[in-house]
């Protein structure tokens, strides 16, 4: 599994929370929900993105917003507008003096806002990410990133628009996947854009980095040293080492290490997973050694990292 795979194989939504809403500017909806990964699709209007600590970034038709999670922030038009909306964990929203809007602000399936005839449309959908392997690629992305229209020929916007409000058999498992595709898409096509893909996503074109993050995706459990990978990319030791910190920003036997713990925290939540094989998938010479470097590693043991990802 290559690197770009680990992270747009991670987001599966199983019942996200999708959203279209219809509003008439000026409006503005602030988002505290801490979900681990957001998404926003303008299909008509306009949108800004407000965040925290930065400049304002306008929205238009066709383009998505990628946040990364939990921070906080504002979505709204103009970007100035106070907010007249909170949404909190869990998708409920209120005013900002905490009255409950649900029943208030429902305009039918999956839609809600203050005007059914609102010149402003803007899909969202939020859940929480699963996968250790994907939280780990993800967190070298940007907090927020836009990819415009111009950039990307789908019609998945348009398809998700038309399929959101509808109330079919099966319906959450086909938005569901919508969802997914579109964030992949939309990740995808952000990373080819020059200049703005992190240094392990450049390093997989590389004629010697590549070959050797591939060896490692592949092959996690194989007793791996600088001087075996050298010579299975064959390279010198040397070379070696001194490219892939350079291209990858830390040495190939961190790397490793790294890798060989986001998948093992990946697989210790699979039905039926235990703790033993977790350690002979991933490289450890037993339980002990993959709990002892887990927990020293990521403060909790696999145990309690299976306990808080069940609650």
């Amino acid at each position: 599994m290559d690197a770009l795979t680990a992270l747009l194989d991670g987001p599966r939504a199983r019942g996200a929370f999708l959203l279209r809403s219809v509003l008439t500017p000026p409006w503005s909806l602030r988002v505290r929900d801490e979900a681990a990964l957001a998404l926003a699709a303008v299909v008509r209007g306009a949108a800004w993105y407000v965040p925290d600590d930065g400049e304002p970034v306008e929205l238009r038709p066709g383009d998505v917003l990628v946040v990364r999670g939990p921070g906080h922030y504002t979505v709204a038009d103009p970007p100035d507008c106070p907010p007249q909306v909170v949404i909190h964990p869990g998708q409920r929203c209120t005013t900002p003096d905490g009255r409950d809007l649900a029943e208030l602000m429902h305009l039918g399936v999956r839609t809600w806002g203050d005007d059914p005839g609102g010149p402003t449309l803007v899909l969202t959908g939020a859940y929480q990410l699963a996968g250790e392997v994907s939280r780990r690629l993800l967190g070298t992305l940007p907090r927020a990133l836009v990819v415009p229209r111009e950039d990307w020929d789908t019609p998945l916007v348009t398809l998700l628009a038309d399929e959101i409000a509808k109330d079919r058999p099966g319906q959450e498992a086909v938005l569901d996947r919508l969802l997914d595709l579109m964030l992949i898409t939309a990740l995808r096509t952000w990373l080819a854009r020059p200049g703005t893909a992190p240094g392990w996503y450049r390093a997989q074109s590389d004629p010697v980095i590549g070959p050797a993050l591939l060896l490692l995706h592949h092959e996690p459990a194989a007793p791996w040293t600088v001087a075996s990978l050298a010579a299975r990319v064959g390279v010198s030791r040397a070379l070696l080492a001194r490219r892939f910190a350079e291209l990858v920003g830390e040495p190939p036997m961190a790397y490793l290490a790294g890798w060989r713990l986001a998948l093992a925290a990946d697989l210790l939540l699979e039905p039926g997973a235990t703790l033993g094989a977790v350690a002979r998938q991933v490289g450890y010479g037993g339980a002990f050694a993959l709990s002892a470097a887990f927990k020293r590693v990521r403060g909790v043991s696999p145990r309690q990292h299976r306990g808080e990802s069940v609650a």
